[in-house]
């Protein structure tokens, strides 16, 4: 008999990643585990331009999203932008699921809540990551304070690329196979992971396994540490194959999650 999961996301209205990117690893995790099944529901901020301000009125949204998902009963809730987070203060995330677990429980939904910036996080400690190289399409000053966010929780980034892409659809348009070739010019010299896309609008699951490969690093992105968190929370095994390798088997659960 097949289980179901609702996934259910908070995401930017001009967010078209997460909803491809997340649907296309679950898939192919049902492709090898077929007693389990997904769907997938969503509730949008608005957002157009990847600056502080807009990020902070549209984090104001956010609440209203908890409640419209409570309501379809999700099984696991997650927000959907890592800078809109990490643009707000250090360790902001654990405040952040703290005020949408409280909206959640208020309308009767029991599902666990985290963050994508949460799951980044998480995904780096899960696999022992001291020293990381990252790439992202922020601007450099919204890059920095992603870099500086990541270092408050200990791990250090030996470097950071950004494309500087403030439009966000632009950012979703962006040909994640680029990324071979970016990964390139970006310094992993000593690196225990290449985080492929700190944010999970840019394009990057057709790259991950294939930057894993071609460097001999781990590698992951945002949209794949979120998958692992969401499997964690649900009790599921963090197994999606052609993923990288924090979904690949080799990190046990999280039994934290």
């Amino acid at each position: 008999m097949t289980k179901t999961f609702r996934i259910g996301q908070i995401v930017p209205s001009s967010n078209i990643t997460m909803e491809t990117e997340i649907p296309a690893m679950l898939r192919a995790r049902e492709g090898i585990l077929p007693e389990e099944s997904f769907t997938f529901h969503s509730s949008r901020m608005r957002m157009h331009k990847v600056t502080k301000e807009e990020l902070a009125a549209m984090n104001k949204e956010g609440l209203r999203c908890a409640a419209e998902l409570a309501d379809a009963r999700v099984d696991v809730m997650s927000t959907a932008c890592l800078v809109a987070i990490m643009a707000m203060g250090l360790g902001y995330h654990r405040q952040t699921e703290q005020e949408l677990t409280a909206v959640a429980r208020a309308n009767q939904c029991l599902a666990p809540v985290m963050t994508s910036a949460g799951a980044l996080v998480e995904g780096l400690k899960i696999m022992g990551a001291k020293r990381v190289s990252i790439m992202a399409p922020y601007m450099r000053p919204l890059t920095d304070l992603v870099v500086q966010y990541i270092e408050h929780e200990g791990i250090e980034v030996i470097d950071s690329i950004c494309f500087e892409i403030p439009d966000n659809l632009e950012v979703g348009r962006r040909d994640p196979l680029q990324l071979l070739d970016d990964v390139k010019r970006l310094n992993t010299k000593g690196a225990d992971v290449i985080v492929a896309s700190a944010c999970v609008q840019m394009p990057s699951l057709p790259a991950i396994q294939r930057i894993q490969d071609a460097t001999g690093i781990p590698t992951v992105s945002t949209a794949v540490c979120t998958v692992r968190r969401m499997l964690d929370h649900l009790g599921l095994e963090p197994m999606v194959p052609g993923a990288g390798a924090l979904l690949s088997g080799a990190y046990p659960s999280n039994s934290k999650a």
